[in-house]
């Protein structure tokens, strides 16, 4: 089994920084390339760029629940419920179009 995770890709799991603005202010954010290639897609099908998407989510959790302690672990976990919620996402993308 764990021969199926150890044999990934490393190309997967390097670190990427992209630069962007979040409620105008300039910042840097760094995740793996596989989360990247996530949150890229979500925005495509919000019909957003990547950064504004970002920036978007970053606003509503500032409006919910004040600054999140560790913004990066929240993209992350956004990408979980992307995946875990598939006919959530398919449903967005079809309204969108």
């Amino acid at each position: 089994m764990c021969r199926i995770f150890a044999g990934q890709d490393p190309d997967r799991y390097t670190l990427e920084t992209r630069r962007m603005r979040l409620n105008g202010q300039s910042t840097s954010i760094r995740l793996e390339k596989s989360f990247w290639g996530i949150l890229d897609e979500i925005a495509a099908s919000e019909g957003l760029s990547t950064p504004g998407f970002v920036s978007k989510l970053h606003a509503e959790v500032l409006e919910l629940h004040g600054e999140p302690a560790n913004f990066t672990s929240l993209l992350r976990c956004t990408c979980l419920v992307h995946r875990e919620n598939p006919l959530e996402a398919e449903t967005r993308q079809m309204a969108a179009e």
